[in-house]
């Protein structure tokens, strides 16, 4: 027998009665939290964290998008992941979506195995009413700025390696996008990353609760608030810097031309490195959807294979290969983009 209206108002004053509290949201802030949508794209350290601090919050509705799954190393700093998730190799959208399910099985969830490119960035973005970075790479963060931009989207832009972290908050034809503060994306290999230079879990706690701040000032209307600048951490070295925002750049190519470079790829890369873990993702040209029950099956003749719902992983040699059901994989043990390029067509087909 479910709750009559009187007594699901009172669960809710409870569950969130310290929260209610706090004046800035109150008890009108709250029923916006719970009738809210929020993308989380990455959910590594930094997703992760959005994911449960929103979560605890109240935040009705959470789409977290993921391309990888849960490994041993990840369980020092990304705080909803178990040591099981890391043995079953679980997605790390349905890892998350399980243990949010656990905090507050009244937050509907929305997990999205998926590599987040220009094919289906804008219809991640599609009615939710802001984006939160949780991602470990520069190439999806512009092309998210793309897609914001684009369809007049807020999103706050995070990162985190080492102690050192940054965020800004975009509000598309009213803040600098990060393309006015970031003219061209950094080469790669240039900046350091968390498996080359390592990560504390204090600066992702940091940069994390900041962008949940903006994101809660966001939803509950109290735009005053919100700190309009590029905030700079390094928790190790006991330094924060705050530089202002002015206004947006007329002469950004992404704002003020409105030409959408990384969203308008004529070809997207289908064969990725992924720094610092020498691995490599291969992604099909199409979209496909494979049967993991029949590829497993094939493959039980050439190697020792394990899977879950969710993916398939075998070795072959000194590779180890994870394949997803949309016909992704993550080569492991190269980062030779012609040499997974070979092992995926051997096992998995062009």
């Amino acid at each position: 027998m479910g709750l009559n209206e009187a007594d699901q108002e009172n669960k809710v004053n409870e569950r969130y009665s310290r929260q209610i509290l706090f004046r800035e949201i109150g008890k009108a802030g709250q029923e916006r939290l719970l009738n809210s949508r929020v993308l989380l794209v990455g959910c590594g350290a930094l997703g992760a964290a959005h994911a449960e601090m929103l979560a605890r919050a109240g935040v009705g509705h959470l789409r977290i998008v993921d391309r990888d799954f849960v490994e041993f190393t990840n369980l020092q700093r990304q705080t909803l992941f178990k040591e099981s998730d890391a043995a079953e190799r679980l997605p790390k959208a349905i890892a998350a979506k399980n243990r949010i399910a656990e905090i507050n099985s009244e937050i509907d969830v929305e997990a999205i195995i998926a590599d987040v490119n220009n094919s289906n960035i804008e219809s991640l973005i599609d009615g939710v009413d802001l984006v939160l970075d949780g991602t470990d790479n520069f190439q999806v963060r512009y092309l998210l700025n793309d897609a914001c931009v684009k369809h007049g989207k807020i999103w706050i832009y995070g990162a985190a390696v080492s102690s050192y972290g940054t965020t800004m908050t975009v509000i598309p034809g009213e803040t600098p996008c990060l393309r006015c503060i970031f003219d061209e994306m950094p080469d790669a290999g240039s900046s350091p990353t968390c498996d080359t230079a390592g990560v504390i879990m204090p600066i992702i706690a940091t940069v994390s609760a900041t962008q949940v701040a903006e994101a809660l000032k966001l939803l509950v209307g109290d735009t005053a608030s919100l700190h309009r600048s590029l905030m700079q951490f390094d928790v190790w070295a006991n330094d924060r810097q705050r530089i202002r925002l002015g206004e947006p750049n007329p002469d950004c190519k992404t704002c003020g031309q409105r030409t959408f470079e990384f969203l308008d790829a004529d070809a997207q890369e289908f064969s990725a490195v992924l720094c610092g873990r020498s691995a490599v993702q291969i992604a099909p040209a199409k979209p496909v959807k494979l049967d993991l029950v029949r590829l497993a099956e094939k493959l039980g003749n050439l190697a020792e294979v394990k899977q879950n719902d969710y993916l398939v992983r075998f070795m072959s040699g000194e590779n180890e290969i994870t394949v997803f059901s949309d016909g992704r994989a993550i080569v492991k043990g190269t980062d030779d983009v012609t040499a997974a390029r070979a092992l995926y067509s051997r096992y998995i087909g062009t």
